[in-house]
């Protein structure tokens, strides 16, 4: 069995490594091929406590070590002798990625890590441990300039369509996000990410609280057969007057949430808003209460 392109890059490059190699180390390696190497990378990242982190990646090593070809390991990416023998016949680019982890041969812990900050400041602004690797100011200060600015509460939407989860969650993050408010009916999602227990974890770990209201959904079943603009239309309509009217102590919570001082981005599937039924409550919160309040859509 050939395996996808991203999954062959790791066993390649843990075969360049030649040795088992701890979770953050690894990260940071990944990272820097995927950006240094890549015109368009394999893996996205998203700032986290020790710099760039892929959770596509660990969803990666989970089915590879399922597979047989890593081993069993919490702590280490490490080939077992079938991933070995699998990295040799379906090495992705191993001239390229050899070089590189010959370059990178000498750098590991700290250094590795101070590395990707210097180069890639953004990924280290959720950094738990930026003044212990970075002792320079100039560095530091070059971290601060990359941390997105606060922002004001307010209310957001953004669909996942098209867009991977490291790539979503970057798009809250640097529109300063606070509260990610699903609005799906059911959370679930053959995308990988994007159902609920995966996303409010991600989410939660990217410093962005995560809250279902499931009763501002649609049924699927009135989703389906949904060709044109005019059908997606028609369906809307019904919604506001059907649905949407019901639900003022969801929509209440929503303002709550803001006047509590969250920025809040309302979230579904559709890239496009007017393709989504969160165009509607976004509508509906915008003139609550008789008050306009404008709405963001990214």
């Amino acid at each position: 069995m050939t395996l996808p392109e991203r999954q062959r890059l790791l066993l390649t490059l843990l075969a360049a490594i030649d040795e088992p190699v701890g979770n953050t180390d690894f990260q940071k390696l990944l990272f820097l091929y995927t950006q240094t190497q890549e015109t368009t990378p394999s893996y996205e990242f998203v700032p986290y406590k020790f710099g760039g982190f892929s959770f596509t990646s660990y969803a990666d090593k989970r089915r590879l070590a399922e597979a047989g070809l890593l081993t069993q390991d919490d702590q280490h990416w490490e080939l077992t002798p079938q991933g070995r023998e699998t990295a040799r016949k379906q090495a992705l680019l191993p001239l390229v990625v050899g070089k590189f982890c010959r370059e990178h041969s000498k750098l590991r812990g700290n250094s590795l890590i101070a590395e990707q900050y210097r180069r890639f400041p953004y990924y280290a602004t959720r950094s738990e441990i930026v003044e212990k690797v970075l002792p320079d100011a100039d560095s530091r200060k070059a971290v601060a300039k990359a941390r997105p600015p606060k922002a004001q509460p307010g209310l957001l939407t953004v669909g996942y369509e098209g867009r991977t989860l490291e790539a979503y969650l970057n798009v809250l993050l640097r529109n300063s996000v606070t509260l990610l408010c699903d609005v799906r009916r059911n959370p679930i999602s053959r995308k990988y990410g994007f159902s609920k227990k995966t996303l409010s974890h991600a989410c939660e770990n990217v410093g962005i609280r995560y809250e279902h209201l499931p009763e501002l959904g649609i049924d699927s079943e009135e989703r389906r057969d949904l060709n044109t603009q005019a059908d997606y239309d028609a369906l809307f309509a019904e919604y506001e007057r059907k649905s949407l009217p019901k639900q003022k102590a969801a929509l209440a919570k929503i303002v709550a949430w803001v006047k509590d001082g969250e920025r809040v981005a309302l979230t579904c599937f559709e890239r496009l808003p007017e393709q989504c039924h969160r165009h509607c409550v976004a509508e509906a919160l915008e003139n609550y209460g008789g008050k306009a309040s404008k709405v963001v859509h990214l």
